[in-house]
């Protein structure tokens, strides 16, 4: 058992913290932007609350962190209360929220000047992955926190990788996040051809679905995408948020990434049909307006 604080209950952070306290059997401490979401986490779970991010940290072995952004994370561990002024020596913090590289090496290299230590830890699998305990968790980092943090994260992953320094856990997030969007605009341009085609769509995955066309998103996604049903998982303004980065990275690195920036300018064209909160296999109702 650990002392352990969890700073953001969102759908990803409050079934995730729910783990650490129940699965994994820790003393955690939660924190919340909206302070009701953290009560109401308390009296379901247990475990305590804090009224900043920085009270949440102080005393704590492990800081995990799941918030929306570049900025909510600066703010959320170098703001004004935060977190990272409450940490303790040795103690090691663990940032779930998928952001640019670059913050990652920064608060990497800001925890080492207080003598803690920081693994960037982005997740796949969605809020489903969340409540289930089944995240993929890709690490970047030194080894021994790395070894350290893993034991924890168990509570809440299936796999759980470290993939090299700082920012290389970001890094892995942004390859997930560049198949994914080429996978789904191809799967929602199968499936709309398949209709106009005149073919069986049930029949038609059934079928493809046993060869070299199958992937998780046809297992899980074309059923509702045939019936235009998209509030079921990774809303199409994060996703933006996550091809932004992606994109911004490619543009530091070199990196020729065409289909990405076709496939973030798909989901603008979604935004602007009203599906910000649509999830992301909602580029089918692109093709079908």
């Amino acid at each position: 058992m650990a002392k352990v604080a969890f700073l953001g209950l969102g759908v990803m952070g409050y079934p995730m913290a729910g783990h650490l306290k129940n699965k994994g059997g820790h003393d955690v401490t939660v924190y919340n932007r909206t302070a009701a979401k953290a009560e109401k986490w308390v009296a379901q779970h247990g475990g305590k609350s804090a009224p900043t991010p920085q009270a949440a940290a102080e005393g704590q072995d492990f800081v995990m962190a799941c918030v929306g952004n570049d900025n909510d994370l600066r703010a959320v561990t170098l703001g004004a209360n935060g977190a990272f002024a409450g940490m303790k020596k040795g103690a090691l913090f663990v940032d779930h929220t998928t952001a640019s590289a670059e913050i990652a090496r920064e608060l990497y290299a800001d925890a080492k000047k207080r003598s803690f230590d920081f693994v960037d830890a982005p997740m796949s699998g969605g809020q489903a992955g969340a409540e289930n305990g089944a995240l993929t968790v890709m690490c970047g980092g030194d080894q021994q926190p790395y070894s350290r943090a893993e034991k924890v994260i168990a509570a809440y992953a299936r796999m759980c990788k470290l993939l090299g320094p700082a920012g290389a856990g970001q890094l892995t997030k942004m390859v997930n996040q560049i198949c994914i969007a080429g996978l789904v605009q191809g799967l929602a341009e199968g499936i709309h051809f398949a209709k106009k085609a005149g073919l069986n769509v049930e029949a038609v995955i059934e079928t493809i679905s046993k060869g070299a066309a199958q992937s998780w998103q046809m297992e899980n996604r074309y059923k509702t995408m045939n019936a235009g049903k998209f509030d079921f998982g990774f809303a199409v303004d994060w996703m933006r948020k996550d091809l932004a980065i992606c994109l911004a990275e490619a543009r530091r690195s070199g990196a020729n990434l065409p289909v990405t920036a076709l496939v973030d300018q798909f989901y603008s064209e979604v935004q602007k049909m009203g599906g910000r909160r649509w999830d992301t296999s909602s580029l089918i109702a692109r093709l079908e307006r």
